[in-house]
């Protein structure tokens, strides 16, 4: 199933790669859902799905208790007239103004479509400032959407941070974690992917924010990702009282073009 966002950093191309070394679980949790790719491709009983993006959050919300009246809401936005820099412009200021849940919702399908490369980007005052893509047509993802809100009657979205959201895993839970990707140093130009977030994270593995989450015996099994993109090794982590905390008790070289990201699952002891 397709994303009906654009979306940087997407892994819809390497889901079947993701979902192989995926393990069975009842429910999926996200932390950076983004465009949704992996969860939209898994076959999990429930999903937590979470993202620092509240425009995100609350546009996903909306078509999961809209559906069809919103994918239409949406679609009155697709026309000729809003497809040139001025339409774009004036919608994007209509969109850094409001103060409507609903309507900013609305706005963010349209500027994702027709916004430069599917870029989400915010200024330091929380505006939102990708400029005009130059699409001859911009496609409206109608069909993606509705598979999307028949997929996500199964989902809970909260707009959290990434440490809560962890740490809200229960045995059997499975985690998929892909962290936007962040500067290579501390003078490298940076623009928020969240109106009011930066996102500078620590080379260090999520150990630490799991070891409240470990109350039940076994092993926590991680892919720990490098500030290059890519796994670089399995760690394995004593889930048993305050372990985690430890470190790693065992570590397991991967190859260098493994998929970005973090996969996880409470494995009993």
């Amino acid at each position: 199933m397709k994303p009906f966002l654009k979306w940087a950093g997407g892994k819809h191309r390497l889901v079947d790669r993701i979902k192989a070394l995926m393990p069975e679980g009842g429910r999926l949790i996200e932390p950076f859902v983004g465009s949704g790719a992996v969860f939209l491709s898994t076959q999990y009983d429930r999903f937590l799905l979470a993202d620092a993006n509240l425009d995100l959050v609350n546009t996903y919300r909306y078509l999961q208790r809209e559906g069809s009246d919103f994918v239409a809401a949406c679609r009155s936005l697709f026309v000729s007239e809003n497809n040139t820099p001025e339409g774009y412009y004036r919608l994007r200021e209509r969109f850094n103004r409001s103060r409507s849940v609903e309507e900013r919702a609305l706005l963010f399908v349209y500027l994702n479509k027709h916004g430069y490369n599917g870029l989400c980007r915010y200024n330091s005052s929380g505006g939102f400032n990708v400029p005009f893509g130059r699409y001859s047509r911009p496609h409206f993802p109608g069909e993606e959407m509705l598979s999307f809100w028949r997929k996500v009657q199964r989902a809970e979205f909260t707009h959290r941070d990434f440490v809560e959201t962890m740490r809200s895993a229960e045995a059997g839970d499975v985690i998929y974690c892909d962290p936007p990707y962040v500067p290579l140093s501390a003078t490298a130009s940076f623009t928020a992917y969240s109106a009011g977030d930066h996102y500078w994270y620590s080379e260090a593995p999520f150990a630490p924010a799991d070891a409240e989450a470990a109350e039940d015996d076994g092993y926590l099994v991680s892919f720990v990702t490098d500030m290059q993109r890519e796994a670089t090794e399995i760690q394995v982590f004593d889930a048993r009282g305050t372990g985690i905390g430890n470190g790693p008790v065992a570590r397991i070289p991967l190859p260098r073009r493994v998929p970005h990201g973090f996969h996880g699952t409470w494995v009993s002891a």
